[in-house]
């Protein structure tokens, strides 16, 4: 029997994840060395054509300092005033998902789908709710959503997010407003 068959199918699916996940590097060709031979010169050697060679930087210049920028698309915490509308149902509530009983892969695909179906509908904002977990301890899914919002597949997506009001759900739930597509 090979190690392929005594895979689960939730395995099958997590290695696929992880597969998918992984860019292969480009192997470097070693430059072919003739012993004897001199070393080729850089500046010497053709440029492709169409683009010139760059020109050599004057002494003591650099360039200059710019402040590191936060990744574009990247989901930032509610506006006070807009998360007050959303709990006082000024602004509506346009979809909601409930993740109880998915397990923590589930549940990420589970999102993940309905966040890029609310924004093809247009929606503007939608309801979370992830559950607060067992024995008052912090859930897998709760533990985790943060993560799944701020990952690179739904930066496009995610504009914001935020704890729900108590009535709908307090800390088990989220307010999310999506990104116009």
């Amino acid at each position: 029997m090979s190690r392929r068959d005594d895979l689960s199918q939730d395995d099958r699916r997590i290695w696929a994840r992880v597969a998918g996940s992984v860019t292969p590097r480009k192997p470097k060709k070693a430059p072919l060395i003739t012993p004897g031979a001199a070393v080729p010169d850089p500046a010497a050697a053709p440029y492709p054509k169409g683009l010139t060679r760059p020109r050599p930087t004057p002494p003591g210049w650099s360039p200059p300092v710019v402040a590191p920028a936060r990744p574009r698309g990247h989901p930032e915490e509610l506006e006070p005033r807009r998360q007050r509308r959303l709990s006082r149902e000024r602004d509506p509530i346009e979809a909601r998902i409930d993740l109880h009983g998915y397990g923590r892969f589930q549940a990420q695909d589970a999102l993940t789908a309905f966040l890029m179906g609310a924004q093809a509908r247009g929606y503007r904002s939608v309801l979370v709710v992830t559950g607060q977990g067992r024995r008052g301890g912090t859930g897998v899914i709760r533990a985790s959503v943060h993560e799944w919002l701020q990952a690179p597949a739904l930066r496009g997506v995610v504009s914001g997010f935020a704890a729900a009001a108590r009535h709908h759900g307090g800390d088990g739930a989220l307010y999310v407003t999506i990104r116009r597509g």
